[in-house]
């Protein structure tokens, strides 16, 4: 049977404008209640058919009950005053008012298990499901309990663990951590994160993903990437680790990306999720140039180890141009079977 390349998205797809603005990265709910609730999945079979109409394989949630990747898993902790809140900075990059850590985290239920419930009924393709990893989680908050960035992660860890095998029994077959602040942090990826991340995954069956990255397309994360230099090679430093780590797939951006593809070859024991789509230009790629992009990712990444994915989520890309950028990317991949296999 031919290799198949698989396709998927990093995470985010836009919402529909009458749940909250599209296009927007915490766009407050314009609904309450059970009409919220009832919108929620009603935007999430809405973004599972645009994924099953794209031609995408490994179909997600498109976070469409989510306001934010890391605040809503947060918000259903104890242990954090959201009324409490500090301006702190955000991955060294812009500031942001956050919730207040005042006491120990507890997760008193599960947080996501009824949309993967609901998911998994959508689809009989694999699905994947994405949590916030330790670390970002950390630096989305005022710690003013733990008053130690690992201590708190740690602990965040062990309730993202308990919340991770809850959904793997409900049948996710891809469980992702997304941490963009490992490309940061790089001392705390090295002294504490990779093993926070792992204490994260400890025990699932599913196969596991981090995602990394240097962040949406907007102004805060593009006006940063300009202060980087012609070539970014700040994953040199964590490739090392996540190649020697438990986890089993590695999710980066490679599309108009500057970080030298041939830093792939560090990760040479994992599965890559290869970002072949831009995020943060609302142009749409076309199928040749997904494909070309795929050719040179294949000098560095063994072809039945690659899974074509976005650079990062799509939330703030209007849905017309979202659906597009996920049909070239599974027309790029079927040029690249071709050519492949």
């Amino acid at each position: 049977m031919k290799h198949k390349i698989q396709t998927t998205i990093a995470g985010s797809l836009p919402k529909p404008n009458w749940i909250a603005d599209t296009g927007k990265l915490w766009s407050p709910w314009k609904l309450s209640g059970e009409a919220l609730e009832f919108g929620k999945l009603n935007a999430t079979l809405l973004s599972v058919g645009d994924q099953l109409q794209a031609g995408i394989s490994i179909i997600t949630d498109g976070e469409q009950s989510r306001q934010h990747f890391v605040t809503t898993f947060i918000e259903n902790l104890s242990g954090v005053n959201f009324k409490k809140r500090k301006v702190v900075r955000i991955r060294d990059r812009y500031d942001a008012s956050v919730p207040t850590v005042v006491a120990r985290i507890e997760r008193k239920k599960a947080v996501f298990l009824k949309y993967v419930e609901f998911l998994r009924k959508l689809t009989t393709k694999k699905i994947k499901f994405s949590l916030p990893g330790p670390m970002t989680m950390v630096d989305t908050l005022y710690d003013n309990y733990y008053k130690n960035r690992e201590k708190l992660a740690w602990r965040f860890a062990e309730v993202l663990n308990d919340e991770a095998k809850e959904l793997e029994k409900a049948g996710v077959d891809y469980i992702q951590f997304d941490e963009p602040a490992f490309n940061v942090f790089f001392d705390d990826v090295k002294n504490w994160g990779v093993s926070a991340l792992e204490r994260a995954a400890k025990g699932l069956k599913v196969k596991t993903a981090v995602h990394i990255c240097y962040g949406y397309g907007i102004k805060a994360n593009n006006d940063w990437k300009k202060t980087l230099g012609q070539e970014w090679r700040q994953y040199e430093k964590i490739f090392p680790l996540l190649n020697q780590s438990k986890i089993n797939q590695i999710s980066l951006e490679c599309m108009n990306s500057k970080v030298p593809l041939e830093l792939l070859s560090l990760l040479d024991k994992k599965e890559v999720l290869a970002g072949v789509i831009d995020v943060a230009n609302k142009k749409t790629e076309t199928p040749k140039q997904v494909f070309e992009l795929i050719k040179k990712i294949i000098k560095y990444v063994k072809p039945k180890k690659l899974t074509c994915c976005t650079n990062c989520g799509m939330i703030t890309l209007p849905n017309q141009i979202a659906n597009k950028k996920m049909a070239a990317m599974v027309k790029g991949a079927e040029l690249a079977e071709k050519y492949l296999f």
